[in-house]
């Protein structure tokens, strides 16, 4: 059986495909358009999605949609009667839009199944195979049901979906043993924890729905000291989790401006023009608005550890791509184990609609993928997303016809030689586009479309973001560790001997890079009162650990655990890394300059690494040296790019 999940006609729309249970292939539309964020109906990406199974339309079986319009519409009209008449002309803009188009949605879903059907067969037949998921239900799903977990607590934070902003359930197996999940508590909109911080986002002068993880990257250069002002004025907060927002100050339930005059005179501050200057100011209300965001998020998983009782939690919304947010309720004990949707974000949703089919509405069991594993390890401890590697692959021939097209000099190396000399060049300080196996689904990339470097290196996290990724010199990469060695150098361990997460060393297993732990002492330069005594981006340019390029200026890491299990390759590489350096980590950030997806054809690697500062390029074992092209050819590409 196969069954089809998408997510469309808001941002980050995408497209999974479930063969009896099992993740066959997933992929965000904006991959293939190169438009970041592509909100459009994943054509693209559903195609992808069925060559990668070799089938066509006619054989899916269902078709699962992340939300419900109707329920959404619902939503937009009792929020502008309850706001009346404030916004009215927001109100009736968003009115014609659904009036037009987005009323018509299962229409629209049909008659696009239709178009990519070869023999197109009837309405009627699309009718019976398209089935509607509630926004959190799939959110819940993603995270759940994909999940390595028998049982868990489920916590799903966003912006908002029909109604529900955060929406606490409870997933295990009935007595068939098919998985389900029962929602216990939810909080509706306009009361949005992901809409708080949309409204600090624009307020700092950076783009909603992509520069959430911007502010949240700010905020360990500045201290908390409006965390009690936002409290008093914007937010109060139970002891659960719950709260309530100030809408004295709020506007973005009836204004595409999301606050009001009043929202900076709270902090004597207009908001920031986009580009302009970032002052001390600034890092302190991201990092208060940080500092509260967290207070919720521990509220939220103590109760939902309380009224569960498990000691196991799974997470997806926009909100728990906070992986500062995750590693403070990973540490706070309330869980032995958390596990995060890779792709907690809409695009996400494609596989949750695609299992809320397979379970919830054919009652099925899992079809758990069966590899090599300990023996002491049990089946459910490895999770059902291929680590989260489902997109597109090239072959070496695909790979040399697309250089031989730009007429690039490129070295074929040998599976033997590939690592230790890529490694070597990693060692002398070069940074080297990392193209290989599936494209990654999710805004994470995780050694298959990275650019990697050196941790060891002074330099490298300025000349990363100011030579290759053409962005903000505050911003801070994420180390790629071996999952063997994160205890030596990170403050993460696991929890229990029980814990199915926990590593036999002692460590923790994070493959998707959503938790942040701390760069163990032994491994630090420079004490936090150091670090405390500068102000701003002062902070940026002491040196804080054997590990500079890695290490945020609080010490902290966005952990990336690399296992041979998941990812034979990269884990290969940074082994042969560690054999000259001593140091099992890698920087590793996403193929991709600012405001463009991440790379997924070779012709796309290739743009990129002509259009930046990057040193070389290896795809599969291909390696360009940016030494052997031409300084006209690199003319040619240098200056192509938008900011976001």
């Amino acid at each position: 059986m196969y069954i089809l999940g998408i997510s469309a006609f808001f941002h980050d729309s995408a497209a999974c495909l479930l063969h009896d249970g099992r993740i066959v292939a997933a992929a965000q539309e904006e991959r293939f358009t190169r438009i970041k964020h592509d909100a459009g109906f994943p054509t693209r990406a559903i195609a992808y999605c069925l060559d990668a199974a070799g089938i066509t339309m006619d054989e899916i079986d269902h078709v699962g949609f992340y939300e419900k319009p109707l329920l959404k519409f619902d939503r937009i009209l009792r929020t502008g009667a309850s706001f009346y008449p404030k916004g009215l002309d927001t109100f009736f803009d968003a009115l014609g839009i659904w009036a037009k188009k987005k009323l018509w949605t299962p229409g629209f879903l049909r008659d696009s199944l239709i178009k990519l059907s070869p023999s197109r067969g009837t309405a009627m037949r699309w009718d019976k195979r398209l089935a509607f998921s509630e926004h959190h239900h799939s959110h819940a799903a993603s995270a759940f049901y994909p999940s390595p977990f028998d049982e868990a607590a489920i916590l799903v934070v966003d912006g908002v979906g029909e109604w529900s902003t955060v929406s606490l359930g409870h997933g295990d197996l009935d007595k068939r043993g098919v998985p389900r999940i029962r929602f216990l508590r939810e909080i509706h909109y306009p009361q949005s924890l992901g809409m708080l911080y949309s409204a600090f986002t624009y307020y700092l002068g950076f783009k909603v729905n992509s520069g959430e993880y911007k502010v949240m990257g700010l905020a360990p250069y500045g201290t908390p000291r409006y965390a009690g002002l936002i409290k008093e004025h914007l937010i109060d907060i139970r002891d659960d989790g719950s709260f309530d927002l100030n809408f004295d100050h709020f506007s973005y339930p009836y204004n595409r401006v999301m606050v009001k005059n009043t929202f900076g005179d709270l902090f004597g501050l207009p908001p920031r023009t986009p580009e302009s200057p970032l002052t001390e100011q600034h890092f302190d209300i991201a990092a208060s608005l940080q500092n509260v965001t967290e207070d919720v998020m521990l509220g939220l998983g103590r109760h939902a550890a309380a009224l569960i009782g498990s000691p196991r939690l799974c997470m997806a919304g926009g909100v728990a791509l906070n992986c500062v947010a995750n590693g403070r309720l990973y540490r706070d004990g309330a869980f032995k184990d958390i596990w995060i949707q890779p792709a907690a974000g809409d695009a996400g949703n494609a596989i949750g609609a695609a299992f809320y089919v397979w379970h919830d509405m054919l009652k099925r069991r899992r079809n758990r993928v069966v590899g090599p594993r300990p023996a002491d390890k049990p089946e459910r401890s490895r999770d059902m997303m291929h680590g989260s590697y489902l997109g597109p692959s090239f072959s070496t021939k695909e790979i040399c016809a697309a250089l031989d097209t730009k007429g690039l000099a490129y070295t074929i190396m040998t599976e033997s030689e590939r690592y230790d000399k890529v490694a070597d060049l990693l060692n002398h300080e070069m940074v080297i586009g990392w193209f290989q196996g599936r494209m990654e689904f999710g805004p994470r990339a995780l050694g298959n479309r990275s650019i990697i470097a050196t941790p060891c290196s002074v330099t490298m996290q300025k000349v990363l973001n100011l030579k290759i990724k053409y962005r903000e010199s505050f911003r801070p990469f994420a180390p790629a560790v071996l999952l063997e060695r994160v205890q030596d150098w990170f403050e993460f361990e696991g929890k229990t001997e029980d814990s199915l997460l926990a590593t036999e060393q002692g460590g923790y297993a994070s493959p998707y890079m959503l938790l942040v732990a701390d760069v163990r002492k032994q491994r630090r330069l420079r004490s936090e009162q150091e670090i405390a005594s500068l102000q701003g981006l002062e902070r940026l340019n002491m040196i804080r650990s054997t590990i500079p390029s890695c290490t945020h200026v609080d010490f902290s890491a966005r952990i990336q655990t690399v296992s041979d299990e998941d990812n034979p390759a990269f884990y290969r590489l940074i082994s042969a890394f560690e054999r000259l350096s001593n140091v099992p980590i890698l920087v590793n950030t996403s193929f991709n300059i600012r405001g463009e997806p991440i790379v997924c054809t070779p012709d796309d690697a290739i743009r990129c690494f002509l259009g930046t500062e990057m040193d070389a390029l290896v795809m599969e074992g291909v390696l360009v040296l940016k030494q052997d092209v031409p300084k006209s050819m690199l003319l040619d590409y240098r200056g192509g790019f938008s900011p976001d």
